[in-house]
């Protein structure tokens, strides 16, 4: 459940953030940034799948930047359902994308656990004996 909160968190500092940069974006209030959020949610998990699976041959030609279109549309869709969460075009949807990917991938870099010593496999007791 933390994990979900963390991730709704990060997702709505990029979506702030994007509105902020990004001059084709605009958010009202918090309460339609708390839906933007949780909708955006939604449609990663259930929408982005399926998408990225009907269209793998595109994003395998593009080298990967049809991820980008998808995320784009996602954004697009969300501005089009949310009354107060305005996306003027495709290519602001596409700015508000990258920057959501950008700061996703920045707060996972920055939260990322540091590599600790290897631990050392623990010994039964009864010494090193073949178990059939």
């Amino acid at each position: 459940m933390l994990q979900l909160l963390i991730r709704w968190l990060v997702l709505a500092l990029g979506v702030t953030i994007a509105t902020k940069l990004i001059p084709g974006i605009h958010c009202d209030d918090q309460t339609t940034l708390l839906v933007v959020v949780l909708l955006l949610s939604f449609f990663n998990a259930i929408l982005k799948p399926l998408l990225v699976l009907f269209t793998l041959p595109f994003i395998l030609l593009t080298m990967g930047l049809g991820m980008v279109v998808i995320n784009a549309l996602l954004f697009l869709f969300v501005g089009e359902l949310v009354k107060g969460f305005h996306v003027e075009s495709f290519w602001a949807a596409v700015g508000g994308a990258v920057i959501v990917s950008l700061t996703n991938f920045l707060m996972a870099q920055l939260f990322r656990r540091p590599p600790g010593p290897p631990r050392a496999p623990k010994k039964k007791p009864g010494g090193d004996v073949i178990d059939i």
